[in-house]
């Protein structure tokens, strides 16, 4: 699970702005994989571009259901049979936390967590808050597998999405982007039917378009072979204080639900 506890992800999730705890508050359906993996921490984590908290439709998915490293992480149809969509929602806390622990870098830190004197090491706030991070552990059956969404090299363009070793290194660590989050108070950059929002990787070195979690534009689930989730510089970022310049695409929000599919 990496260097925080469960207990400690339970807590986060429930102070992160109402987003996946009041979406799935709201739904009328309840979702996840396989009845193992039914309840918190698990849960499935579904594209904005082909579904909203009421209907997931496609979720997050391991490819042929691999549980190795370099395995792709495509999106599938929503089954509670299939262990490929089992995943661990590891809120381990913020920005600076995993800082803290040798997981970012100090240029990670400053723009998305807090600006820490290199002297005393206080972390003081920057003009934004401390972003949440956290991982995806793959966890078929409920059974975690020591395996995260992450990437095999620093963040690029196109770079493939696929299972690494969780806890070494900011590669499987994912940050909330708060400022470009869809929710009610940004509905002009969004279309809002709870709250989504980008997923930027840890290992990013562009600060005004971060790599961020994405699905190919022109790529669609039922494709064969089945598109490759991928990490792509944000559209619509501004300078990493918001607000939105420019509609984020739904290929580039996200969001989660809690509880087996129904």
């Amino acid at each position: 699970m990496g260097f925080r506890s469960k207990a400690l992800a339970a807590a986060a999730v429930l102070s992160l702005a109402g987003g996946l705890t009041l979406a799935a508050g709201t739904s009328s359906v309840t979702w996840a994989a396989t009845p193992s993996c039914g309840g918190f921490p698990c849960v499935n984590v579904f594209s904005h571009e082909f579904g909203d908290y009421g209907n997931p439709n496609f979720v997050l998915d391991v490819l042929r259901q691999g549980a190795k490293v370099g395995q792709p992480l495509i999106l599938f149809k929503g089954s509670n049979s299939d262990p490929a969509e089992d995943f661990t929602l590891s809120f381990q806390g913020s920005v600076s936390d995993f800082y803290a622990a040798g997981l970012v870098s100090s240029a990670v830190e400053l723009h998305y967590g807090c600006n820490r004197n290199q002297n005393t090491g206080v972390c003081s706030p920057t003009a934004g808050p401390d972003q949440a991070a956290f991982e995806l552990e793959y966890a078929p059956f409920g059974v975690d597998s020591g395996l995260c969404v992450g990437l095999a090299r620093t963040a690029t363009q196109g770079e493939g999405v696929t299972l690494q070793p969780c806890g070494v290194s900011a590669k499987t660590v994912w940050i909330w982007d708060t400022y470009d989050q869809c929710a009610p108070w940004n509905v002009g950059a969004c279309t809002y039917d709870g709250f989504t929002f980008p997923a930027i990787n840890g290992s990013d070195t562009n600060f005004s378009h971060p790599f961020v979690l994405s699905y190919p534009a022109s790529g669609n689930p039922v494709d064969r072979p089945r598109p490759q989730v991928q990490v792509k510089n944000l559209t619509g970022f501004s300078n990493g204080l918001g607000p939105i310049i420019g509609q984020v695409p739904d290929w580039q929000l996200w969001g989660g639900t809690i509880g087996e599919l129904k």
